[in-house]
């Protein structure tokens, strides 16, 4: 397997470390901004598309959000399958032509949202579908320190903190609003309240708040960039129970019986392997993703509803 990836920050390294889980023969080669970028095991640098020796059999775009748009293109010229971090794009201004022009050349493409892999969300999935609830309420609450997520250097510089290079808690989290779709479908309403006004003084949104309205029910969403003790949890109102899926832990409790529905061990890094094994798996039949550029742009529209 040739991959070229686009970007090499943390993320684009966790997607090396499963594609080398997986492959191990596989040969990667990254496209960096300088000629004498620092070199990474297993990686060769290029700093020109030109430099390529064989066509890849993917790209992987991992970039900061705001050259999303710049590297799909790049993408679709070379005319290869896209394996696309979240979110899609910094914004939704061109993803319609975007897709169109994907669609147009037939290109598969995924959108990487390794929490669809997370053990506790897939066994919720398989027993709404299994025992059909009527579900009244849903809860999703995800809140962490910005200044923990990247040690060693200055969160206000991050992309994170910075609304014009993409970033706000609305876009870095916004895996909560594609679990959301992802488990009940799309809503037929959205409202939002996005503030910066903690102490963290950054320039993007630091809080969110979704109210996603289904026919049967509404889900509340809350995201934040501040809350010290990390926290990150779905709680499903039921009828008759009410479940809370714990994320962090890895385990679903009946809050009234007390009981444990589901509990094993846990580490994130393993939602990467198994998204990637499932795009392996796509790549090498031909088949379309659960998780397209359409979806993909879907998500990011509900993100940036005002």
């Amino acid at each position: 397997m040739n991959i070229l990836i686009i970007g090499l920050g943390s993320i684009a390294k966790k997607h090396i470390a499963a594609i080398k889980t997986i492959e191990e023969t596989s040969v990667i080669y990254a496209l960096r901004s300088g000629k004498n970028a620092e070199a990474y095991p297993g990686v060769h640098n290029i700093s020109t598309l030109e430099e390529l020796p064989i066509k890849p059999d993917f790209v992987i775009i991992a970039n900061p959000t705001l050259l999303h748009e710049q590297a799909i293109q790049q993408g679709i010229d070379l005319g290869c399958p896209l394996f696309i971090e979240k979110p899609v794009l910094s914004n939704a201004d061109n993803a319609e032509e975007l897709k169109k022009r994907i669609y147009g050349k037939k290109i598969l493409t995924y959108t990487a949202c390794n929490l669809r892999f997370h053990p506790a969300l897939q066994f919720l999935k398989k027993h709404i579908a299994e025992t059909k609830p009527v579900i009244n309420e849903v809860n999703i609450y995800c809140g962490s320190y910005l200044p923990d997520w990247r040690p060693g250097t200055d969160f206000r510089k991050s992309y994170s903190s910075i609304s014009s290079m993409g970033g706000g808690v609305h876009l870095d989290l916004i895996h909560e609003l594609d679990y959301c779709q992802w488990l009940f479908g799309e809503p037929s309403q959205i409202n939002a309240l996005k503030r910066s006004v903690s102490g963290l003084r950054v320039d993007a949104v630091d809080y969110a708040n979704f109210t996603l309205l289904y026919p049967q029910f509404t889900a509340n969403i809350i995201l934040n960039y501040y809350r010290r003790d990390p926290k990150r949890h779905l709680e499903l109102v039921m009828e008759n129970d009410t479940l809370f899926i714990d994320l962090l832990n890895n385990k679903i409790i009946s809050t009234m019986s007390g009981k444990k529905i589901f509990e094993e061990p846990f580490s994130m890094i393993k939602t990467y392997e198994s998204q990637m094994r499932y795009f392996f798996h796509a790549l090498k039949n031909k088949q379309q993703t659960m998780n397209d550029i359409s979806e993909g742009i879907s998500v990011l529209k509900m993100a940036m509803h005002e």
